[in-house]
């Protein structure tokens, strides 16, 4: 199998996905090494599941590369002859009108998308259950456009389902210490969450359907950044690909943010970031370390 999958990252599928994805040559390295060994890794689990549909959590700070890891491993693994559907929890963003419900019958800070809180997350649950039961029907769920800070399509996939890739920055974040949390960290909760209604609200979404969810993963993958100060780099540069793919970043749609912008919108992550950064990596079955250069520096298998 990994002569099978080394000679596929030579070939034209592999080289599409690279330009789609705007990634150099160079990246096929990472795919060597130690990609291909994650994808035969979930192959054996899968396996080892009987060859029955399983869900792979991948986890990981903003801009740590979770969709590109993602769309590797999804084609590495359908050279494998899986069928392998990619649910994304971006895509499970409330509307921009049941935040801005939120922001006034909760608090202000839940118009911003990405906090637990925020998504629809019970029907992650519904399209696990559904995806390993599966046999010839078709899946939908939503499509978030984050250029325009709102649901605007349907994506659908078609059964049998052998693997749900579930990828996301808050994926498998547990609950918090309740008496970490009313000490504001950084500018943002001492300004605009002072009293912690917020913080709190985050929390009992944590512990709640969040847990239900994250718990029911049957294998959790971590890409860790070398430290919180890294995040801020990456996103902003994930930020600038939106743009420049969204094609017309002057349409008063379009809510790309500036460096400005992006410094506020970070820090509504800062608190969960450091809290997975501190104590998810024990718990990963696979964990990938990242340099400070987005290199996958080593790999750990449980």
């Amino acid at each position: 199998m990994r002569e099978l999958l080394i000679e596929a990252l030579s070939g034209p599928a592999i080289a599409e996905l690279l330009k789609v994805l705007k990634l150099p040559e160079s990246y096929r390295e990472q795919l060597k090494d130690p990609i291909l060994d994650v994808a035969l890794w979930i192959f054996q689990r899968w396996k080892d599941n009987g060859r029955s549909c399983f869900v792979a959590g991948v986890t990981g700070a903003q801009g740590t590369g979770k969709s590109t890891l993602t769309s590797f491993l999804k084609q590495l693994l359908e050279v494998l002859g899986l069928r392998v559907m990619i649910v994304g929890i971006d895509d499970l963003y409330l509307s921009r009108n049941k935040r801005m419900a939120l922001a006034e019958d909760i608090h202000p800070l839940f118009a911003t998308r990405g906090v637990p809180g925020t998504h629809e997350i019970s029907l992650a649950m519904k399209l696990f259950e559904q995806a390993r039961r599966l046999k010839s029907e078709e899946l939908f769920w939503p499509r978030f456009n984050k250029a325009t800070d709102d649901r605007d399509s349907t994506q659908s996939f078609e059964g049998p389902i052998d693997i749900v890739l579930f990828e996301g920055w808050c994926v498998a974040c547990p609950p918090l210490n309740p008496k970490k949390i009313l000490a504001p960290i950084n500018t943002l909760e001492r300004q605009e969450d002072p009293d912690g209604v917020w913080r709190f609200a985050i929390q009992a979404a944590l512990s709640g359907e969040y847990s239900q969810v994250f718990d029911s993963l049957d294998v959790l993958i971590m890409l860790r950044a070398p430290s919180f100060e890294a995040v801020f780099s990456w996103r902003g540069l994930q930020e600038k690909k939106l743009g420049q793919s969204s094609g017309t970043e002057n349409s008063q749609n379009l809510r790309i943010m500036n460096d400005k912008d992006l410094r506020r919108f970070i820090q509504h992550y800062e608190r969960l970031t450091r809290h997975m950064l501190d104590v998810l990596p024990p718990c990963a079955d696979v964990l990938l370390d990242l340099d400070d250069d987005h290199r996958i520096r080593d790999a750990h298998f449980a």
